[in-house]
């Protein structure tokens, strides 16, 4: 009956579901009360940006990369990430207006305080924790990650920013001092 509607990525939900929970997920009502999102809630490549005084990476007790004034990036890059989502998302983030300016509100840039960049990869972004015990099968595959990690890095030096990273798949410490805190979580899925 609602087939038409329906492409093969889409989703039924009936009206026993809340209008706080269609709120929370985008989803609406037909006229005949069945509740229907034409597309899958996905998130693709993420970012957790960090305003930051400082911050550094070690790995076995070797300082490899630090920063001062700037943001430490984490970066989660899932299946199905292309390269126009990498370039996308290094744009927004260096170009983020949240440092305070004379009047102490935040409208200022990496570039216009002279900040820097320490990007991290971070497959844990995807972490399933629908379970006590997180899963990470929607992370890429380090053959798609590696690629798209170092073109991040390369979007951000390409633009003139000073850029320290961490090492792909290493156990590293990251240590920060947050400035405000100021925390900001970007998803190229809802850019």
């Amino acid at each position: 009956m609602y087939e038409d509607l329906m492409d093969k990525n889409a989703l039924l939900f009936t009206p026993r579901h809340s209008a706080r929970s269609r709120r929370m997920t985008g989803l609406g009502v037909s006229r005949e009360g069945v509740t229907i999102l034409r597309k899958k809630w996905t998130f693709k490549m993420r970012a957790v940006v960090t305003r930051v005084s400082s911050a550094s990476v070690e790995i076995d007790g070797l300082v490899t990369g630090s920063i001062d004034k700037g943001f430490l990036v984490l970066l989660g890059i899932k299946d199905g990430d292309t390269e126009a989502d990498v370039i996308k998302l290094a744009s927004k983030v260096y170009n983020l207006r949240v440092f305070s300016d004379s009047e102490g509100k935040m409208n200022l840039n990496l570039e216009a305080v002279g900040g820097s960049l320490l990007i991290i990869s971070q497959f844990t972004l995807y972490a399933d924790t629908k379970s006590r015990r997180p899963g990470f099968t929607a992370a890429a595959r380090p053959d798609i990650a590696v690629p798209l990690y170092e073109l991040f890095i390369s979007e951000c030096k390409k633009a003139g920013f000073s850029v320290e990273t961490g090492e792909f798949g290493a156990m590293m410490n990251v240590s920060s001092v947050n400035a405000g805190p100021v925390t900001i979580l970007f998803d190229t899925e809802t850019m």
